[in-house]
């Protein structure tokens, strides 16, 4: 039996772009399907309501990125290292709300510790400062950055870091006039 080429493969699976369930069926029958499934799976995140999606892409900060998740004592598993480096599949990226990253906080445990809604946010901001950062690093085909609330010093990274970017909204941001101090060459 002749095997049908990647080409037709990924076309076929292109088809179930919006059928999840089916797609993530498809990544277990082999290795091939998988590998082109991964890209499909991963070309539009939407962290707002996902916990489970928050954790796999925490998984792939770097030392440096976890280094703001420090003060807040959020311990991230250096043990689990994901098959794929999923997130440079990334075209698109929608940080909405921070509903995913609460329900993500609280499902850890470390809800309890931040009891006052401002403890929250500090934490939040946090989380997200260093998923953009990894984003920013890791999604070289990122399209759509869309980032609700207010982003610390966020803005000169994005536009310093980030060539290929043609859509960036930043809904309820509360920039500073003083954190628009950028340069574009």
């Amino acid at each position: 039996m002749i095997a049908l080429p990647n080409e037709c493969l990924f076309e076929i699976f292109i088809n179930l772009s919006g059928n999840y369930k089916s797609l993530f069926s498809c990544l277990l029958v082999s290795r091939r399907w998988c590998r082109n499934v991964v890209p499909i799976l991963w070309n539009e995140l939407d962290i707002s309501k996902n916990k489970n999606l928050l954790k796999t892409c925490l998984l792939l900060l770097n030392d440096e990125e976890q280094v703001k998740l420090i003060p807040f004592d959020l311990i991230l598993s250096k043990n689990q290292n994901p098959l794929f480096l999923y997130t440079s599949y990334t075209t698109v990226i929608k940080i909405n709300s921070d509903d995913g990253i609460i329900n993500w906080i609280n499902q850890e445990g470390h809800g309890s510790r931040y009891s006052t809604y401002y403890s929250c946010l500090n934490i939040v901001q946090s989380i997200k400062y260093s998923l953009t950062l990894m984003f920013l690093r890791t999604c070289k085909k990122l399209k759509d950055l869309s980032i609700y609330g207010k982003s610390i010093n966020l803005l000169d990274l994005i536009l310093v870091k980030n060539f290929s970017l043609t859509s960036l909204k930043c809904p309820n941001n509360e920039l500073d006039s003083e954190e628009i101090n950028v340069e574009i060459y």
